[in-house]
């Protein structure tokens, strides 16, 4: 496979990230509203509020990428996380070093991402940092 073939698709991983963000939001709003009910709206400005949300972002995508390698979003795009052979799943590992990186392209403000323009495989620095990819899915 050339290499221009296999380049991350960034314009659909993008499309996907948009669709998944809307629905992660609704799962975190689900997911505050009932331990909210459950434990009173003092426990909603505690640091542990925000870790059970963070911790639900990342069960989010990490439970999608390790069950099929497609979140909804990716779904929608017809894209799938790989390893990096490009054929194989991903294990809980992975995902979760997958996910963690991922907020480093984001934090250096979406030139993680960026950078799969550049890579000679298109990857990006969370791909590479944990070994995965994004695949198209015919």
């Amino acid at each position: 496979m050339s290499a221009a073939a296999e380049r991350t698709p960034l314009l659909r991983l993008f499309a996907a990230l948009f669709y998944d963000l809307i629905l992660l939001f609704a799962v975190l709003f689900f997911a505050a509203l009932a331990i909210l009910v459950l434990l009173g709206e003092d426990f909603g400005r505690s640091h542990a509020f925000r870790l059970y949300l963070y911790g639900i972002s990342l069960l989010y995508f990490t439970w999608f990428w390790t069950h099929g390698g497609q979140t909804l979003g990716l779904r929608t795009w017809r894209l799938r996380v790989t390893a990096g052979d490009g054929h194989s799943p991903v294990d809980w590992r992975r995902a979760l070093l997958r996910a963690l990186a991922a907020q480093i392209s984001w934090l250096t403000l979406g030139l993680g991402y960026l950078w799969a323009l550049w890579d000679r495989n298109g990857l990006t620095w969370h791909d590479r940092l944990s070994g995965t990819r994004v695949v198209r899915v015919p």
